[in-house]
């Protein structure tokens, strides 16, 4: 209900923020796939807690255990399951979130939906939940690099605390969030994703097209609320002659575009050039400053979070965000496979 994705390369996760573990189950990654279990836990590590000063100081290791799938590191075909044990537990950071329901949060929805939640650390709302999406898209990585050199990832992103290849901006970014962090309140921002060397043909017609599972994908994770492709909404400001992208001849007939306003997809299906999409994030919703917000039984009542919680998500998210976009060009470019590659 709402815990799996994909088609062909199929992912599940489980575990609550609280509980004794998260993690993921993946269904129908090809067998003989050489995988860097390294890889997986450098990816994990993007997205832990306690790994800069912007961040929570909340201290998890996030080891990755890997319980099946797998013989000698090579892929078998059989479902892989990954778990993450929790260890930093606090519940009782969260004793006055367990009456009064935290603004913008998911405690209000998840009480009216389900009749009960776990209220500590989120439940299933908590970017704990991430944890699962990050390993799974760190083996859906590794696909796409062996099968078509596509990339998700550049170094730069990897060159200050904030994961922005510009460097100046990055100082302003690391300013800004501790300012806000200091006066107990949190920022949002927007995290752009460029995939290198996509291969061409990925994406279904109609309810299935490429940029549609992207936002859905990035869409579902925590704290997002926009989605960009290509120009975005700045593309509806220009002219159709202005924002068409003009093919040009190629030596060995590939498609090549001279601009890129559809952002690597049109018509649903990938053209071969760089995907760019662009991710909003909202301000982290729990914060320390007081809140008016109401308890379990509609009173009024006011809330000031405690515990350990990010100023800004979006250094950490980077990697969600990655790990999602993988996750699509895997599951298609099976279903491409699958669909047009028998003649």
């Amino acid at each position: 209900m709402g815990s799996s994705f994909g088609e062909l390369f199929r992912i599940s996760t489980f575990g609550e923020s609280h509980g004794g573990g998260v993690g993921v189950i993946v269904d129908g990654c090809p067998p003989r796939l050489a995988l860097d279990l390294e890889a997986i836990q450098a990816e994990l590590d993007r997205r832990k807690p306690g790994q800069s000063k912007i961040t929570t100081p909340r201290k998890e290791d996030d080891r990755v255990e890997i319980l099946s799938g797998l013989l000698d590191g090579v892929t078998l075909g059989t479902p892989i399951a990954m778990v993450v044990r929790k260890k930093d537990q606090r519940p009782g950071d969260y004793t006055e979130m367990a009456v009064a329901f935290r603004p913008s949060h998911a405690d209000a929805t998840y009480q009216a939906k389900y009749g009960i939640q776990a209220r500590s650390g989120g439940g299933r709302a908590s970017a704990r939940e991430t944890i699962g999406r990050v390993a799974a898209g760190a083996i859906a990585k590794q696909l796409l690099a062996k099968a078509g050199g596509t990339e998700v990832l550049a170094e730069a992103v990897e060159a200050n605390i904030v994961r922005c290849p510009d460097a100046e901006a990055a100082e302003r970014m690391i300013e800004r969030i501790e300012s806000i962090g200091r006066d107990g309140d949190s920022c949002g921002g927007v995290i752009e994703c460029v995939v290198r060397n996509p291969p061409v043909g990925l994406g279904m017609p109609v309810f299935d097209k490429l940029e549609a599972d992207l936002a859905k994908a990035v869409m579902s994770l925590p704290a997002t609320k926009g989605f960009e492709i290509g120009s975005g909404f700045g593309g509806t400001l220009l002219r159709g002659s202005e924002h068409n992208d003009p093919f040009l001849p190629t030596d060995d007939g590939s498609l090549h575009t001279a601009t890129n306003n559809s952002g690597g997809i049109q018509g649903g299906i990938s053209n071969g050039e760089e995907i760019v999409l662009r991710v909003a994030f909202k301000p982290t919703a729990t914060i320390r400053k007081e809140q008016q917000t109401i308890d379990s039984e509609g009173n009024a009542t006011t809330l000031a979070a405690k515990g350990r919680h990010d100023p800004c998500v979006l250094p950490r998210a980077v990697p969600m965000v990655e790990a999602m976009v993988a996750l699509v060009l895997a599951d298609h470019l099976l279903r491409q496979q699958g669909q047009c590659s028998l003649w």
